[in-house]
């Protein structure tokens, strides 16, 4: 794979609302956010004073977001940076996709509360009440209750990533997020593109977990919650 084909993982948020999301981006040509409803993440084309200025008008006074990098912001003096999150950035290399041992269920917004509350379990704070619009999500229930979830988060040509993967714990070792992201591995295939995603790098079990699905460690993205002083 070309290295300026990956390159387009560095900066993920911002080529993602410059995309397939754009329907979603609120800024301009320097920077970019969902909605806050959406995800409460933000993407700029650059880490240049004008890009972070732009961003500054379009947060509005004391406004927060996070951002996603692969190299280590450098913000202006008046920015705070609250809280940094290192993820390990992994991309799906497997030639066939695999099986999914569970039979997953689309969710939609009708399942919006008890996403919600799975997701908040699991303190999960980048999944917001309209994240279902920004692709296709599945679950899993048990009893009526939904015990596991996944989903596709940043989405731009040739890359979607899988987001939002929960189980609840009560329902752990089940294999039930790995049957979900096979899932989602193979609807993402299918329409000839390669799955990706985040997950923190202290989370050994997780990344396990994916390494035997087929994904492969690429970088490390720095998930950077910021506010202006």
């Amino acid at each position: 794979m070309e290295q300026d084909q990956l390159n387009i993982l560095d900066n993920p948020a911002w080529n993602a609302l410059s995309t397939a999301h754009a329907s979603f981006a609120e800024g301009n040509e320097l920077a970019k956010r969902y909605p806050v409803e959406v995800a409460p993440i933000a993407g700029t084309h650059d880490q240049s004073a004008e890009s972070y200025r732009s961003l500054a008008q379009l947060l509005g006074p004391q406004g927060s977001t996070a951002l996603a990098f692969a190299a280590m912001p450098h913000f202006p003096a008046d920015w705070n940076v609250v809280r940094m999150l290192p993820n390990s950035q992994m991309v799906w290399n497997g030639h066939v996709p695999p099986e999914a041992k569970h039979t997953p269920e689309n969710l939609n917004i009708s399942h919006i509360d008890e996403m919600l509350a799975l997701t908040e379990l699991n303190k999960l704070g980048r999944f917001r009440k309209r994240a279902p619009e920004l692709g296709s999500f599945l679950g899993l229930h048990q009893a009526g209750q939904l015990v596991a979830m996944a989903g596709e988060g940043f989405r731009f040509p040739g890359y979607t990533e899988i987001s939002a993967v929960c189980t609840h714990p009560d329902y752990r070792g089940h294999g039930f997020a790995s049957s979900l992201v096979s899932a989602l591995i193979q609807k993402i295939a299918n329409r000839g593109e390669i799955p990706f995603l985040h997950v923190s790098t202290d989370n050994a079990d997780a990344i396990h977990l994916y390494e035997k699905l087929g994904f492969k460690t690429r970088s490390l993205i720095n998930f950077v919650i910021v506010k202006r002083e």
